[in-house]
């Protein structure tokens, strides 16, 4: 069983400073999205305000943290093998009761897995020995380049090589998942190879690429695009063949974000050709509506309804390629005239349903807006410790409630006479 430790912590402030290409650098007041989770009659709550920047919780007490694993254990009546997974706002690593945290839950008989950490707050690499002294099994950790001058520019790391000595001790003594953000002409070609070279002789268990993210249609809602100014993010479809590329010349597992899991399929390994005969366990589709979602899902929806042979459903993506980061002004540039009476839009898009109800109906047509379910496919950051059979199924439990609301909010269909 995995519980959460929740640390707390500010981007910007708990991870000895931002990152160059940070999601959250130059975010200044934010404002207040709407989502599923607001008042039906207010547009704002936590999640799609504070929550979004993640600027709500200072780092925790280890005692806080302690208390909250053991309430979670009790209300789940925990058994067998169980670990807890360290995250935060900031940089796990930054955490300054991070091994009093894990020595604590080893004496509990809790292994620990570290999330998002860059090693930023590594200035001593023997620090990871007595980390996997105390039960640290796994760890998520963002290496940028392991060129040292390359992370003490971008990472704004002070020590970068003892975080990459650090590195080492893991990748030769536990579970360790590299990761880079690929800034295009920086950390690519020659550089990335290098980078993949030493973690695979290292030991490394595998290599999470992520696309950067410069401009508001490729996720930067929070008024602060373009992070790095002169720099043109790679085109997703080429990034996805550099995820390909990369996983044909490592021996260890390779992923990438928002494309693509050469070894899963996914995102959408349902919609693939060869998957085709799980399509079978889709639920009839009874009802006629239009799904709201992004430009990158699109296509593969599309083609899960086209093989299922539903002409009632169309589906309309938007140019913001995430399709949890659709706000309002995404809904604004949609035709109306291409709208059914019910439309679903994305369960996690931070649209509040007043708004939507508004951009949607100015057309004077009064039509019924739904949620769908908050996924319907794995992001390579997760599907990178996941089997293709997980994500298949995973894939159909999600699809399956992308049609309930279909059926639900929908029209319903005349059955055909026989």
């Amino acid at each position: 069983m995995q519980l959460v430790a929740d640390v707390g912590g500010i981007p910007g402030k708990d991870c000895n400073g931002f990152c160059k290409y940070c999601y959250f650098r130059k975010v200044k007041e934010i404002k207040s999205f709407g989502c599923a989770h607001c008042l039906p009659n207010k547009i704002g709550c936590e999640r799609c305000s504070k929550g979004i920047s993640e600027t709500q919780s200072e780092f925790k007490s280890p005692f806080e943290v302690i208390n909250q694993i053991q309430t979670a254990l009790m209300m789940n009546q925990a058994q067998g093998e169980i670990s807890a997974y360290i995250s935060g706002g900031g940089d796990i690593s930054c955490y300054p009761h991070l091994e009093t945290l894990t020595d604590n839950l080893n004496q509990f008989s809790i292994s620990s897995i570290l999330g998002y950490t860059s090693g930023k707050g590594i200035s001593d690499s023997d620090v990871a020995a007595r980390l996997i002294n105390n039960g640290v099994k796994e760890v998520s950790f963002t290496v940028f380049s392991s060129d040292p001058q390359l992370r003490k520019e971008w990472v704004k790391d002070k020590n970068p090589e003892e975080a990459l000595k650090a590195c080492k001790i893991f990748c030769e003594n536990i579970d360790l998942t590299g990761a880079t953000v690929i800034i295009p002409g920086v950390n690519d070609g020659d550089v990335l190879r290098q980078t993949c070279d030493n973690l695979e002789e290292w030991g490394a268990k595998g290599m999470l690429l992520m696309r950067f993210a410069n401009t508001f249609n490729e996720g930067l809602i929070l008024g602060n695009e373009p992070i790095i100014k002169g720099i043109e993010s790679q085109p997703v479809e080429d990034f996805a063949e550099l995820v390909k590329q990369i996983n044909s010349e490592y021996n260890f597992r390779v992923s990438g974000t928002p494309l693509c899991d050469p070894e899963t399929g996914g995102p959408f390994a349902i919609a693939k050709d060869e998957n085709e005969v799980f399509l079978q366990f889709i639920k009839p589709v009874t009802g006629e509506a239009t799904i709201i979602t992004s430009k990158i899902a699109e296509p593969y929806i599309s083609k899960i309804f086209k093989k299922l042979e539903v002409d009632s459903v169309n589906v309309i993506g938007v140019e913001k390629e995430i399709a949890c980061l659709i706000t309002k002004e995404d809904l604004e540039n949609i035709d109306l005239n291409q709208l059914k009476e019910s439309v679903i839009i994305p369960g996690r898009s931070f649209i509040h349903q007043l708004d939507a109800e508004r951009i949607l109906c100015a057309d004077g047509i009064e039509r019924v807006i739904g949620r769908g379910p908050d996924t319907l496919t794995v992001d390579g950051e997760l599907s990178i410790d996941m089997t293709d059979e997980n994500v298949i199924e995973r894939e159909l439990e999600d699809f399956n409630d992308l049609v309930d609301a279909i059926n639900f909010f929908g029209m319903k269909l005349k059955p055909s006479k026989i």
